[in-house]
C-alpha cells in the first residue's frame, strides 16, 4: 500500500488538511483517509464519530463543495475516509487554489494558476482574446504564405482562401467576439513579442565541452520562425554528408529533414508561451537537442506524444492552423513520424525527456563522433566556471529549472546538467521536494 494520485493518509485531523480536499476537488477527485499513518497502518481516531458529523459541514462552509465522510473500523480501531469528487469549477480554500498531482498537493500560482483557471472554464491559453490588435495589424506576407500553404495542402477550400483576411481568420476560429485571439497574434503578427514575451527561437552551436561557439535568434510570426530556423539548421548548423552516384550528387544530413521539421513544429506547438522563455535548439558535434518550456497535461505521458492515444494539444488554435497549412498531419503523430524518418535513414530514434516545466527531443548522430575524445582530457570533466555559475544562479533563483539556468548563464542544457550532477554528488547542491513545486538548495 502507498499513497498515490487519488489517496492521501493522515494520522489525525487538522483543519489545514482542507487544502488536500481542495486539491482533490480541483484534480481528478480522491480519498483523504484520517487515522492511518504514513506506513498505511490504521492507528485509530479517538474523535472519529464527532468528526463524522462536523467535517461535511466544515467542508461545505469553507470550500463550498459536498463530500462523503465514511466511518470504518479495523481491528477495533476507528478511522474515516473523506471521498472527494472532481469538480468542474475551480475550488479555493481561503483564497488559494490547490491541486493534487501524483502524491503531492500543490499551491497553484502564476502561469500554472492561469492555465488551471482557463482549463476549468473550458478555454486554453492561445484562445484568450487580445484587445488592441486589429486585422489590419497582421502581416500581409504571413497571411499570403498561409494561403499558399493551405492551397497546396487542400485542407481549406479555394473559395475560403479567396476571401478577405477578416473572414479567413474568423473561419480559422482565431476571433473571440470582436477581438483576435492570442494564436492569431503569434501566427500572423509581424512582431508577436510585443504581446507575448519570449515568442521566438534560439539556436546555439556548442563545443564538445559544452561552451557556446555561436548562436542565432529567430523572430517574427510562427510560420516565419519555422521556415527560417529550418534554413539555418540545414545551411549553418548541420553538416551534410556528400556522396555521388555516377554524376548525381546527394547530400544526407545526420538527422532527416522531415524529422528535424517535426521536432521544430512540436516544440513550437507544445510550448508554454506564458513562460516567457524561447524555444531553444542546441547543436553539438554528435547530437541536436530541441527544448521548449511546458508541462505535459494531467495524465499525459511521453507515450501520449508518441501517438498511442491522441489528445487535445496544449495550443489547439495554433495546431489547427499548422494542420490547415499542411505543416503537420494530425495531433499526436509527430513523434512517430520522426521515429520512422530516422529509422528509414538508419539513424537512431529520437529520445524524449520530460522535466519540470520542460520537454526535450534529442537526436543522436551516432557513436562514431562520441568515441573521438581529446587525448589527456579527464572524461566528463566540467569546465571550471560552469559549477560556480550554476551555484550562484540557483542561490538567487532556487525554483529555476536547469534549462532556465542554462539560458541565464549562456551554457548548454547538457553542460549545466553535468555540472549539477557533480555538485549534487559533491554535496554542494540539493534538490528539495518532489517533482512539481520542488526547489534547489545550495549547500556549504
Amino acid at each position: 500500500m502507498s499513497e498515490h494520485q487519488h489517496e492521501e493518509w493522515k494520522a489525525s485531523w487538522r483543519d489545514e488538511y482542507l487544502k488536500w480536499v481542495c486539491g482533490f476537488a480541483n484534480a481528478e477527485g480522491g480519498v483523504l483517509v484520517i487515522g492511518r499513518d504514513d506506513a498505511g497502518v490504521v492507528i485509530g481516531l479517538p474523535d472519529a464519530r464527532r468528526l463524522l458529523e462536523e467535517l461535511p459541514n466544515k467542508v461545505r462552509d469553507l470550500l463550498g463543495i459536498m463530500v462523503d465522510v465514511n466511518l470504518h473500523s479495523e481491528a477495533g480501531l476507528d478511522y474515516l475516509d473523506i471521498a472527494v469528487p472532481a469538480y468542474p469549477n475551480p475550488i479555493s480554500y481561503r483564497g488559494e487554489y490547490y491541486y493534487r498531482s501524483g502524491s503531492t498537493n500543490q499551491t497553484l500560482r502564476g502561469t500554472a494558476l492561469d492555465r488551471f483557471l482557463l482549463r476549468k472554464q473550458g478555454r486554453h491559453w492561445d484562445g484568450v482574446p487580445v484587445p488592441g490588435v486589429a486585422i489590419t495589424d497582421l502581416s500581409a506576407t504571413a497571411l499570403a504564405r498561409f494561403r499558399r500553404s493551405a492551397g497546396k495542402s487542400k485542407r481549406l477550400s479555394q473559395e475560403l482562401l479567396r476571401e478577405d483576411d477578416a473572414l479567413l481568420v474568423d473561419k480559422l476560429h482565431l476571433v473571440d467576439s470582436v477581438y483576435l485571439r492570442r494564436a492569431a497574434v503569434l501566427l500572423f503578427h509581424p512582431d508577436p513579442e510585443r504581446y507575448v514575451t519570449g515568442a521566438y527561437l534560439k539556436i546555439g552551436r556548442f563545443s564538445g565541452e559544452g561552451d557556446l561557439r555561436y548562436q542565432d535568434e529567430v523572430h517574427g510570426d510562427l510560420f516565419e520562425q519555422v521556415d527560417r530556423a529550418m534554413d539555418l539548421l540545414l545551411t549553418k548548423y548541420l553538416e551534410a554528408r556528400i556522396a555521388y552516384a555516377g554524376v548525381q550528387r546527394t547530400e544526407t544530413y545526420p538527422v532527416p529533414e522531415e524529422a528535424l521539421r517535426e521536432a521544430l513544429l512540436n516544440a513550437v506547438a507544445h510550448k508554454d508561451y506564458a513562460s516567457g522563455v524561447p524555444v531553444q535548439i542546441s547543436v553539438y558535434d554528435d547530437r541536436i537537442v530541441f527544448w521548449n518550456s511546458g508541462e505535459l497535461q494531467d495524465g499525459w505521458t511521453i507515450a501520449t506524444l508518441r501517438g498511442r492515444h491522441a489528445s487535445q494539444p496544449p495550443n489547439p488554435d495554433i495546431a489547427n492552423a499548422f494542420f490547415r497549412a499542411g505543416m503537420i498531419e494530425s495531433w499526436g503523430l509527430g513523434i512517430e513520424k520522426m521515429r520512422r524518418a530516422c529509422l528509414a535513414q538508419g539513424s537512431p530514434e529520437p529520445m524524449l525527456r520530460e522535466e519540470v516545466r520542460g520537454l526535450w527531443v534529442e537526436f543522436d548522430f551516432g557513436s562514431t563522433q562520441r568515441q573521438e575524445k581529446t587525448p589527456g582530457k579527464t572524461p566528463g570533466k566540467t569546465p571550471g566556471k560552469t559549477p560556480d555559475l550554476v551555484l550562484a544562479t540557483l542561490a538567487d533563483h532556487p525554483t529555476m529549472t536547469l534549462a532556465e539556468v542554462a539560458v541565464h548563464i549562456g551554457k548548454s542544457v547538457s553542460a549545466v546538467e553535468r555540472a549539477a550532477s557533480r555538485l549534487i554528488k559533491a554535496q554542494r547542491l540539493q534538490r528539495v521536494g518532489r517533482t512539481k513545486g520542488s526547489r534547489w538548495r545550495v549547500l556549504k
